[in-house]
């Protein structure tokens, strides 16, 4: 049973949920903020980076697992992850960017990890990554769905 700890009614479990104060100004410093959506953003930039100059290998890797048409598929594939990180780093549509690359990675996972489909011995890796895109998929939601709540319109009821 939860007791109350102090004056203001806080209790114990309460109080050891919260992080400490010099945490809690750390973590909300605009340097971390962006530090982590730069984090969430690198394999996107990475991948589009590498794609948009080896086009051919971009291409190869769509053909890959059975995509047509290849090109335009691969220059979207490029597009989204580019366009998408910039939206989230910029703040500029964050929301959208965000969602683009959670619905892209979500797609993407189902798509090459498909662990279900492998070997015992052999699916660990590929099982391990599919459950690390959707933790990226969730770290984008999270994003998207903070940009929406701080830019709530004001109702005019």
């Amino acid at each position: 049973m939860l007791q109350a700890a102090s004056k203001g009614g806080t209790t114990s479990a309460t109080r050891s949920a919260r992080a400490p104060l010099w945490i809690a100004r750390w973590i909300r410093t605009p340097l971390v903020y962006r530090i982590a959506l730069l984090g969430l953003c690198a394999a996107y930039l990475q991948g589009g980076f590498d794609k948009a100059i080896d086009f051919p290998r971009a291409v190869a890797e769509v053909q890959q697992f059975g995509l047509a048409p290849a090109v335009p598929l691969a220059f979207a594939t490029i597009t989204t992850e580019l366009v998408g990180a910039a939206l989230i780093l910029t703040g500029f549509y964050r929301w959208l960017g965000a969602l683009s690359l959670a619905g892209f990675t979500l797609m993407a996972t189902f798509l090459a990890n498909r662990f279900w489909e492998i070997p015992t011995p052999d699916r660990f890796m590929v099982e391990n990554t599919f459950f690390e895109h959707l933790g990226l998929v969730g770290g984008f939601l999270l994003v998207a769905w903070q940009d929406v709540q701080e830019r709530r319109p004001v109702r005019l009821s």
